[in-house]
C-alpha cells in the first residue's frame, strides 16, 4: 500500500540546490532548478562527460561547478549564509544502486536536508512532480514513483482540458481578489489588512453560510464587510473555467466599480433592484469552417455533425448535398451560397459579410463547405478573413472526394505496377481560365477537382498542343494520348452516383449524351483500368446507383420503410 506524500508548492528563489552528476539528467535539474529562482551547484569531476546544455548554463555563469569528487562538507559549505552554509535541496543523478547514492541520502536524511535520487523513491525525501505552468496557474502530478511516463500522461490530459490562457484569467481573478480586501478592509478601518485577510477567508471556506446567497439588502456589518469576497469565492466555485477564462481587465474593473459601495448598507426606501453578479460582456460570436465530405451524410466527421447541431447560423456551399442540409435543425438558418458563372467572387463576398454580421451579434456561425475546406475550397482566404476582423477561426476537416470518389468508383488512386503517385487539380484556374495541365506520365494518376462544366477543354489542354503562346510554357510538356482510360464520377458516395468509364478520346461525347450530374470530377490514368477492364467494342459505360454505404444495401427511405412494415407486422400478430 502506497502511502500519500504531502504534496506542497515550495518558494526556492535565491535557494541552493546541490546537483552530483553531469549527464542529461543533472543537466534538467539545473533548469528546472534556474526557472524557479534557485542557484544551482553542481559536484562533479569529469569534464568530459559535462552535457552539452549544462556546459553553456555553466560558461555563462548561471550554474557554479565545483570540479571534483562530493564531500561531506559540501552539504554544509556550499549553501547560503543565512542558514549557515547549508543547502536547501540536494539532486543525485547519479546511478541509483551506487553506494554513493545511498551513502548521500543517508546522510542528507541524518540532517534534514530534503534529497531527491533518481530512481531510487526509497532514498528520496521528496519527489520532482510532472507540471503544467501557465503565469501563476501550476499543476503537478506524481504517481509516487510508479511511473514518470504515466505522469506526464496525466499533467497532457488535465492541460489539455483547461481553456487556453487560462493563466492570464487566474491572475486577474488574484488582482481582484487583492482590491477587495484591500478597498473593504480600508471602508472598515482595519489595519492588518493580511491577518484580517487570512483569518476571514479561511473561516468562511468553513462556515455554513458560504452557499447562503448574497443579498442586496442584508444589513448586517460583518456581512457587509465580506459579501464581496464571498461572492467572488462562490463565482470561482461554480463558474464553469470557460467562463472564468474570459474574464477581461475591463471586466474586473466593472465588477469591482459595481460593489464600490459594498460597505454601505442600501436606502430604505431603494426599490431599484440591484444585480449581486455582473454579467459578462455579451459573448463574442464564433466562426467553423467544416469539410461536408463527398456527400453521404455518414462519412461526416463527428466534430462537422456536432457543429451543425450546435451552430447558430450556417452559410453552405452551393453544392453541399440535400441530404446533409437535411441534418441542419429546423430552428437554424441557412443561407446558401448563390454562386453561379460570373458571380462567384460576389456570392463569396456576401457569404462573409453575412458571417462576420452573424459573429457580430455572439453567434456561433458554421461555413459548411463541400469535401475539404482547404482542397480549392478557399478554406485559407476565408480564415485569414475573419482572422483579420478579430475572430479565431476553427477548422474542420471533411473527407476529399478527390480520394473518396474513386474509391467509390472502384479506382485505386495507386496500384503496385501501375500508379505510384497521385496529382490533385483543380479543372478551373482564377476567373474561369484554364490551368495548365500536369504532364504525362503512365504510372501518374491525375484527379481533376470542378471539371465538368469545362470537360472539352480540360481534355483539349491534355491531349493537345495549345495554340495560344500565352499558355505554351516553356518547358516541353508531355501530352496525354487519347487512348488514356478515364472515368467521370458524379454525386460520389451518394444514391445517384454515376460512373462514366471510358478514354480521353470519348469521355466528352459520354457526358454530352448521358447529361451533367453535379458535383463531380474527372480521374485520368491506368488506375482507371485495374478493377474495371474496359469492355470490347464499347466506347464507354455507365454504372448507376450507390448503395454500400446504407445498411444491408438498401437506401435510408427503404430502411424506414421496412422497420415500419416490420411494426406493422408485429401489432397484427399481437
Amino acid at each position: 500500500m502506497t502511502i500519500p506524500a504531502l504534496l506542497t508548492a515550495q518558494s526556492c528563489v535565491d535557494h541552493v540546490h546541490l546537483v552530483l552528476g553531469s549527464g542529461p539528467l543533472a543537466a534538467s535539474r539545473c533548469a528546472k532548478s534556474l526557472e524557479v529562482g534557485a542557484r544551482p551547484v553542481v559536484v562533479s569531476p569529469e569534464a568530459d562527460d559535462v552535457h552539452f546544455t549544462l556546459a553553456k548554463a555553466i560558461e555563462d555563469g548561471r550554474v557554479k561547478w565545483v570540479q571534483r569528487d562530493f564531500q561531506e562538507q559540501d552539504l554544509s559549505t556550499l549553501g547560503r549564509e543565512e542558514v549557515d552554509g547549508y543547502v536547501d535541496a540536494v539532486f543525485v543523478t547519479l546511478p541509483s544502486k551506487a553506494p554513493e547514492s545511498i551513502h548521500i541520502s543517508h546522510l542528507c536524511k541524518r540532517m534534514r536536508i530534503p534529497v531527491n535520487v533518481v530512481d531510487a523513491p526509497q532514498l528520496c525525501t521528496f519527489t520532482l512532480l510532472s507540471t503544467y505552468s501557465d503565469g501563476p496557474l501550476q499543476i503537478g502530478i506524481t504517481t509516487s514513483g510508479n511511473g514518470c511516463k504515466l505522469s506526464s500522461r496525466i499533467r497532457r490530459e488535465i492541460a489539455s482540458a483547461l481553456p487556453p490562457k487560462f493563466g492570464p484569467a487566474v491572475e486577474r481573478l488574484g488582482t481582484m481578489r487583492r482590491r477587495i480586501w484591500e478597498e473593504d478592509y480600508k471602508s472598515q478601518n482595519i489595519t492588518d489588512v493580511a491577518d484580517a485577510e487570512v483569518e476571514d477567508e479561511e473561516a468562511a471556506g468553513q462556515r455554513h453560510t458560504f452557499n447562503a446567497l448574497v443579498k442586496e439588502d442584508d444589513r448586517d456589518p460583518a456581512v457587509l464587510r465580506t459579501r464581496r469576497m464571498r461572492w467572488l469565492s462562490q463565482i470561482c466555485e461554480y463558474w464553469p473555467l470557460s467562463r472564468l477564462a474570459a474574464i477581461t481587465d475591463a471586466d474586473v474593473s466593472a465588477i469591482l466599480g459595481a460593489y464600490k459601495a459594498s460597505a454601505q448598507p442600501p436606502a430604505p426606501d431603494s426599490n431599484e433592484p440591484c444585480d449581486l453578479a455582473p454579467a459578462l460582456p455579451a459573448k463574442k460570436g464564433t466562426i467553423t469552417l467544416a469539410g461536408s465530405g463527398p456527400g453521404h451524410p455518414s462519412l461526416l466527421t463527428v466534430a462537422t455533425r456536432n457543429a451543425i447541431e450546435s451552430a447558430h447560423f450556417i452559410l453552405a456551399d452551393k453544392l453541399v448535398p440535400a441530404e446533409i442540409l437535411d441534418l441542419i435543425p429546423r430552428r437554424t438558418p441557412v443561407h446558401i451560397a448563390r454562386k453561379f458563372p460570373g458571380n462567384a467572387d460576389a456570392a463569396q463576398e456576401e457569404l462573409l459579410q453575412l458571417g462576420l454580421d452573424a459573429m457580430k451579434q455572439g453567434k456561433d456561425v458554421l461555413r459548411l463547405k463541400q469535401g475539404d475546406p482547404y482542397l480549392y475550397g478557399r478554406g485559407a482566404e476565408e480564415l485569414s478573413f475573419f482572422r483579420e476582423r478579430g475572430y479565431e477561426v476553427r477548422v474542420i476537416p471533411g473527407i476529399t472526394s478527390a480520394l473518396s470518389a474513386p474509391m467509390f468508383a472502384e479506382i485505386p488512386v495507386t496500384h503496385r505496377a501501375v500508379a505510384d503517385q497521385v496529382v490533385i487539380c483543380t479543372g478551373t484556374g482564377r476567373k474561369g481560365a484554364a490551368p495548365e495541365p500536369p504532364s504525362y506520365r503512365k504510372s501518374k494518376t491525375v484527379v481533376f477537382l470542378m471539371a465538368l462544366h469545362r470537360l472539352e477543354s480540360l481534355v483539349k489542354t491534355l491531349t493537345r498542343v495549345s495554340d495560344d503562346p500565352e499558355t505554351t510554357t516553356p518547358h516541353a510538356r508531355r501530352l496525354w494520348p487519347s487512348s488514356t482510360p478515364c472515368a467521370v464520377i458524379e454525386r460520389a458516395s451518394c444514391p445517384d452516383q454515376r460512373v462514366i468509364r471510358s478514354t480521353l478520346e470519348y469521355v466528352c461525347q459520354a457526358v454530352e449524351e448521358g447529361g451533367s450530374r453535379p458535383p463531380g470530377l474527372l480521374v485520368v490514368g491506368h488506375a482507371c483500368e485495374v478493377l474495371h477492364k474496359p469492355v470490347e467494342d464499347k466506347r464507354w459505360n455507365v454504372e448507376e446507383g450507390y448503395r454500400n454505404l446504407d445498411a444491408a444495401g438498401s437506401s435510408v427511405g427503404e430502411l424506414n420503410i421496412l422497420k415500419e412494415l416490420e411494426n406493422v407486422s408485429v401489432k397484427s400478430d399481437c
